[in-house]
């Protein structure tokens, strides 16, 4: 905020394009739609300075108001602001292009010239050149007949080329008290004429002359070019370098449209400046909103974006922390495969079954044909006895013998079909009762058989019952009892192989106990150890920083007593400066003295070495203990990871 409360001048806006762009010379305004306010641009008439007649940059013609200085803020020229320092130069309502006019480009060498590739001696060429500029002329509200052009004079040519150019660029600055001819070339070569190289001064002076004409007529045509582009540019509403802010899109990434919404910026924001303003709230808002309406899109889709990409980061995550599908299509095969192991095994009881219940509809069938036939039997004897008791003369006695008979046999053999039905009562509530049961004992061998299939007692077993198949299969149909459990003895096989798997179990159990409580003693003794040398290696680290802290302590004081060494043989190089000089002045009766301040300086350098030798070697011995601790230490651990790695 510091740097948007700080008042500073505007700078003109840059050209982006000014390596790019050619050498064609465009106008320094442009028109902007008739329905909003107009005003200039930030970067003023075209980046370039023209080139001046001669004398155009002495003191004296520096105050001229014609000419226009590219560092002039262009602010104080709006049309649709306050009129602060406003200078308009012309009636136009149009305002600045932003564009430099390849300001970074240089004017062709003077020394090079090019061969101008038009016909200008033809008379049909130079009838339409003067056709074309008399209508331009008119077009422009020029004052000329077309008799002047076939009959031009120096002040008619220099009042045309003077508003030809004008019309090029609004801002040239022409000095009327500097000769015509001094003007031209400088003019034309601002203005990038290609063949200015080719026209000499001198045909100024008459320019109607048929050597001069065709090429001043050329030059007068190829302004009239130059105003009619400059003019469609200007007219050209959809064409970015405009910097109308009203045409620009949402959204947008042209580099001129960001320029012009800049100079839209700049412009309020110095209006509001002016007005005394230091924080300009409105503009920036504008701003931001023009900005925010560009990427709305872009910042919904990249929400959009950053929103599938935490949904598919989850799903990695859950993927990365779920097991692999391999591992659960293997699992999911495994149970696939035992339960078609499971299916075959109850297929095959099944279809055992259909052949045992198959034979016993046919057993029934056969049986119920055969009484079929004995009822038939029994039926024609009853028929033939019944017309012989016709035939025979019996008595009354007989006859009521016979019908006492036959009652008496008709209640036997009703309480026969009684008895009958009641044994077939009690056969099928015996067969319900027997099925009910077959049902289960069949369900409990399939739990003894889903038993054996998970402890893993299916055959093939592991010796010594590798001979011996523990499965067993209910057999209903069978009309003998011992065949109804198909299968090995349940009493003599199976029960005493159940057992002894289980004591091997057990054992196995039991000896696993053992072992692990093996390994936690071991574990235990092994982290006691641990414990021990983290202790032994915390006294080893004590004594290291006490040994260090003494080294330290040696150091100290060894410095110390050097410094006072120092200082005192410092002390004593002065006294025996002194002494020398004092001996010089007063004789060889200070000879003892000196040798005195002599000796002592000697013994202090002695002391002092002695004391760095004593220094250097507490400090290689303390290094040697420490170097050795270090060693002990990688030792210990060594020989700990070695006793652990054996333990494991």
């Amino acid at each position: 905020m510091s740097e948007l409360l700080r008042r500073s001048t505007m700078q003109p806006a840059t050209d982006m394009y000014g390596n790019t762009r050619s050498g064609l010379p465009m106008p320094s305004t442009a028109k902007k739609a008739s329905s909003s306010a107009m005003r200039m641009s930030l970067a003023g008439p075209a980046a370039r300075t023209p080139y001046l007649p001669p004398g155009a940059g002495s003191g004296s013609n520096t105050g001229h108001s014609g000419y226009r200085s590219q560092n002039v803020n262009p602010l104080l020229q709006s049309t649709s602001k306050p009129n602060y320092g406003r200078t308009p130069l012309t009636n136009s309502s149009r305002r600045g292009s932003v564009w430099t006019g390849g300001a970074t480009l240089a004017p062709p060498s003077g020394s090079q010239t090019f061969k101008d590739p038009r016909p200008l001696r033809e008379r049909s060429y130079q009838s339409k050149m003067k056709q074309e500029i008399y209508s331009w002329l008119q077009t422009t509200e020029f004052d000329i007949s077309m008799q002047t052009l076939s009959n031009i004079t120096g002040k008619d040519f220099r009042a045309m080329f003077q508003h030809l150019v004008a019309i090029v660029d609004p801002g040239y600055p022409f000095d009327s008290r500097l000769r015509f001819e001094d003007e031209f070339q400088p003019a034309l070569k601002a203005l990038r004429y290609p063949f200015s190289a080719q026209i000499d001064n001198k045909w100024l002076a008459a320019p109607g002359s048929m050597h001069s004409w065709p090429t001043l007529l050329a030059a007068l045509h190829w302004l009239v070019e130059m105003g009619k582009t400059r003019l469609n540019y200007l007219e050209s509403e959809d064409d970015p370098t405009l910097q109308i802010v009203d045409r620009i899109p949402e959204e947008f990434s042209d580099p001129i449209h960001h320029q012009a919404l800049a100079f839209e910026y700049f412009s309020e924001a110095y209006v509001a400046f002016f007005h005394g303003a230091d924080i300009f709230h409105e503009q920036d808002k504008a701003l931001e909103t023009s900005y925010a309406k560009k990427n709305e899109r872009v910042v919904g889709d990249l929400k959009e974006k950053k929103a599938l990409l935490a949904q598919r980061a989850k799903e990695l995550d859950e993927l990365r922390a779920s097991k692999a599908p391999l591992e659960k299509l293997q699992k999911i095969q495994a149970c696939i495969l035992d339960d078609r192991a499971k299916f075959d095994d109850v297929l095959h009881r099944l279809e055992s079954r259909k052949r045992q219940l198959t034979e016993s509809v046919v057993r029934e069938k056969a049986e119920l044909a055969a009484r079929s036939q004995n009822f038939d039997q029994l039926k024609a004897e009853h028929e033939k006895l019944t017309e012989v008791v016709k035939v025979q003369n019996l008595t009354p006695e007989e006859v009521i013998r016979m019908n006492t008979d036959h009652e008496t046999l008709a209640r036997n053999l009703e309480d026969l079909k009684y008895k009958i039905s009641e044994a077939r009562k009690t056969v099928m509530s015996l067969e319900v009762i027997t099925t009910n049961r077959g049902a289960a004992a069949e369900e409990a061998l399939d739990l003894y058989g889903n038993l054996l299939s998970t402890v893993g007692l299916f055959p093939p077993l592991p010796p010594p019952f590798d001979n011996i198949d523990l499965r067993l299969e209910l057999n209903t149909a069978t009309a003998n009892p011992q065949q109804l459990l198909l299968g090995s003895d349940i009493r003599k096989v199976i029960k005493p192989t159940l057992s002894s798997v289980a004591e091997i179990k057990r054992t196995e159990r039991a000896d696993i106990e053992s072992e692990r409580i093996k390994v936690d003693n071991e574990l235990d003794q092994l982290t006691l150890e641990c414990e021990n040398v983290d202790e032994e290696v915390r006294e080893i680290e004590k004594k290291v920083m006490s040994l260090n802290e003494q080294a330290d302590d040696l150091r100290d004081a060894a410095q110390q007593e050097s410094m006072v060494s120092n200082a005192e043989a410092t002390r004593l190089e002065r006294e025996l400066a002194h002494a020398r000089t004092a001996a010089l002045s007063s004789g060889m009766g200070v000879k003892s003295r000196l040798q005195a301040l002599q000796f002592d300086y000697r013994e202090q350098i002695a002391k002092v070495s002695r004391l760095k030798d004593e220094t250097i070697r507490a400090i290689a011995k303390n290094s040697n203990e420490i170097g050795l601790f270090k060693e002990e230490v990688s030792a210990q651990l060594r020989r700990l990871r070695d006793f652990v790695e054996e333990g494991n």
